[in-house]
């Protein structure tokens, strides 16, 4: 198949020389032409690729909907990622740039040998790509922001900070974050490292939680088997390495930046393995059946872990066991699939994932295990 180019005319914006950018517009009907939708998702290895969410089918209606209509005004643009292999002419003559911004002609290949790829990625504006995909005003013009790069880390990294002022999932964010080196905000910085510790426990098959986390990527079939959100196991985790207290602070060394990565793993699979083997009848289950799956539970048991890694060494021969004889000091007072936690004064399933309620059983859990230790239980 000969090789095949859309021209337009745009405009080349000064902004550095390591990323061009430039400013077009595209039929509507172009756009779905040479712009894919990276999904977010993972692939059999379970490396993690694309960023984006699923479609939203009623927000997409809404928008086709208006630009079905008479009249449009559609000034909401698309940034796409563009690939290295677009051309830019200059305009010829004194006046064609002001200092600013070049004018030109802008050349973005159709098709490879092969006829089977669309060379563009969307980074913002899925939702409107696939309205105008749809729409009858096929020749809508739209106005386009396009960066040139096959770099993934920079789309991801773009998807992230375009979308800062509405919030996308925390799931989607929290999955993308260990994929990141310049991470759009010191809030997102705080659950970059806690996030891979999650991809780590969900992918590893030593792992208690192996199978077990839901991510903004899991299939459908995915999830139906998984139980523990992301976001809760993400949240407990950063408390535990932010902290001073935490058990798992000690392994960042705040002067280098280094983390012991290994040694957080160890202490994880040793700790989280013990509450399996502490709670066999309440590990696996979805929330609406054991609370201790639910971010009520996590979030807890992950603010018991602090305590009770204060007297066991995690990397020892024997952590798993020593482990488990700390946490039989709590396992009579809980109640994560049925009955009434005395000192909360609530049913098992009247605790719910709200921060009340994350502290009154955090409270309580810590407070019965620091009086069994005292020899007061």
């Amino acid at each position: 198949m000969s090789e095949q180019w859309l021209e337009r005319r745009a405009l080349k914006v000064l902004q550095n020389d390591t990323v061009p950018l430039y400013l077009f517009a595209l039929a509507a009907e172009e756009v779905d032409l040479i712009a894919d939708v990276a999904r977010v998702s993972r692939d059999e290895a379970g490396r993690l690729i694309g960023y984006q969410r699923p479609e939203k089918r009623k927000h997409v209606k809404q928008i086709q909907d208006y630009l079905d209509s008479d009249e449009v005004v559609f000034p909401n643009g698309l940034i796409l990622a563009l690939p290295p292999e677009v051309r830019f002419k200059s305009s010829r003559g004194p006046n064609s740039s002001d200092g600013l911004s070049v004018s030109g002609t802008l050349e973005i290949p159709l098709n490879s040998v092969s006829g089977t790829f669309r060379p563009a990625w969307i980074v913002d504006g899925q939702q409107r790509s696939l309205a105008l995909s749809r729409t009858r005003h096929t020749r809508l013009p739209v106005p386009i922001a396009g960066f040139v790069t096959e770099n993934l880390e920079l789309q991801r990294e773009q998807f992230l900070r375009i979308n800062t002022v509405q919030p996308l999932p925390a799931g989607l964010v929290t999955e993308l974050l260990p994929e990141i080196a310049r991470v759009p905000s010191p809030r997102m910085a705080t659950r970059q490292l806690p996030s891979a510790l999650v991809d780590m426990l969900n992918q590893d098959p030593g792992s208690p939680f192996y199978g077990l986390i839901r991510r903004a990527s899991s299939t459908g079939e995915e999830r139906k088997t998984t139980v523990v959100t992301d976001t809760s196991l993400v949240e407990a985790l950063r408390e535990s390495i932010e902290s001073p207290s935490g058990a798992l602070f000690p392994y960042r060394n705040i002067a280098t930046g280094m983390t012991d990565t290994a040694g957080i793993r160890s202490a994880l699979f040793a700790y989280w393995g013990a509450v399996r083997e502490t709670f066999p009848e309440a590990w696996g289950l979805p929330p609406t059946k054991s609370r201790l799956m639910g971010g009520v539970g996590i979030r807890s048991m992950g603010r018991l872990m602090d305590r009770v890694l204060a007297h066991v060494d995690p990397l020892g021969n024997d952590a798993g066991a020593e482990i488990q004889q700390e946490l039989a000091r709590v396992s009579e007072c809980c109640r994560w699939t049925d009955g009434v936690w005395e000192d909360l004064g609530l049913g098992w399933n009247d605790l719910q994932n709200t921060p009340r309620h994350i502290s009154a059983l955090s409270n309580a859990l810590i407070r019965s295990y620091l009086a069994a230790r005292a020899g007061h239980r």
